[in-house]
Parts: structure tokens; sequence; C-alpha cells
């Protein structure tokens, strides 16, 4: 299990970076768990950055006939959205955070605000290996646009806020093995595919991609 943290909640969030692949129940228990100690005053505000065994997700808009085929496990997230994989050489993180009270910018009490966050975070991570995240008008996550043409997706996002305490988050695709995602059509856009860093050219390792956005996530959140 994800180990319970410092209960000095004066201090920025705490990050973990867990070893391994972490099973998806597992963290997902972890998770509420964090979130029912941070709403309750006894524990940090928390960002996890882990990685999963092949796994599909359904968020609460997920249509059971968008799950293509089941040749890796899937659970009920909780969280908003559709289908998502997790897999091996995707970086998932788990951001809890207190939405009563501002971050950086970002004003309490604002989910829409948290999400464009969220989308900045990945944006200014991507931005440190010359590669231009975009939003679209309609599509959640974060795209590119190939050279050759064509828009794919590169980062995904699903919150759920829980009496205004933040869990779930992001994932990033830094090498994972993308024909995985060929089970599911990947929140429910089926006329776009999805890309990583090491598709794209940039042979970034895990331990890179956690600097990128450790580093981006001070200048989005403050820190």
């Amino acid at each position: 299990m994800i180990p319970p943290c410092s209960t000095d909640l004066d201090q920025k969030p705490q990050w973990e970076i867990r070893a391994g692949l972490t099973p998806y129940p597992e963290a997902l228990a972890a998770m509420e768990a964090r979130a029912a100690e941070i709403r309750a005053g006894t524990a940090r505000e928390a960002v996890w950055l882990v990685e999963h065994p092949p796994t599909y997700t359904a968020g609460t808009s997920a249509k059971p006939e968008e799950l293509i085929e089941q040749r890796f496990p899937h659970y009920a997230a909780g969280r908003g959205g559709q289908w998502t994989y997790h897999g091996p050489g995707q970086r998932t993180a788990y951001v809890m955070l207190d939405l009563t009270r501002p971050h950086g910018p970002v004003p309490p009490r604002d989910v829409r605000a948290y999400v464009q966050a969220l989308e900045e975070w990945m944006i200014r991570a991507l931005d440190r290996f010359n590669i231009r995240g975009e939003r679209r008008e309609g599509r959640v996550g974060i795209w590119v646009v190939k050279p050759g043409g064509g828009e794919f997706k590169i980062g995904a996002i699903g919150v759920r806020v829980t009496r205004w305490v933040s869990w779930h988050g992001i994932a990033l695709n830094v090498e994972p093995d993308l024909t995985h995602f060929g089970g599911i059509v990947p929140c429910g856009i089926a006329e776009h595919g999805v890309t990583s860093l090491h598709d794209l050219g940039v042979l970034a390792t895990m331990e890179e991609a956690d600097s990128a956005l450790m580093t981006a996530w001070d200048e989005v959140f403050g820190g």
C-alpha cells in the first residue's frame, strides 16, 4: 500500500514516486483514504506518481460498448470521463488537493479552473521536451499534431472532487505500448489516435518525465 505521510499541513503537497507497478484497486483505495484524511485535516495534500499494470478504467460516462476487447482487467474508476488505459511506460499522477483554498493562481472552489490547471501542467511539462501540447474544444486531454498531419492524444485527464478534495488526476504517455489502447475507444474518441513521447521521437526516461512534471507544477500551482 502507499503509506500515509507526515501531517505537517503547512507545507506544499507531498510528492511520492511509487516504484514498480501499482495494482489499480490498491491505488484507488489509497487515494480515497488520503482524500478523506485531507478533508479531515489530518494529512497533507499529495501528488503520487505511479505506473500500473495494463488496465482499463471506466469513468462515470463510459459506454459498455466502447470496451472493445477485454484483454486486460477493467475497473470502475469513479472519476469523470470515459474509458482510459493505464500501463507500464505511462506516468499516472494522482493529485489530492484541498480545493477550498487557492493553489497559486487557481482560485478556491473552482473545478473548471482546476481542470484547466491540470491541462496547463501537462502542456508545460511537454514543452520541456519541445513538444507542443494543445487543448481541443470538446475533447478532454492534451493533444499533439504530428509532422505528417493528424491529431493524437498524449495526455489524459480524469478527476473526482469529493467535498472539495480532488483525487484522480492525469496520465502522460511516456513509453507505453500504444497497441494496448486498441481494446477501448479512448475517452470516447474514435476518430483520433494516441501517441507518446517515444512515438514522437523523444526518448525521455520516466525520471526525466517526472522531473518535467515537478518543475512545471511549481509554475502552475505555485509550489
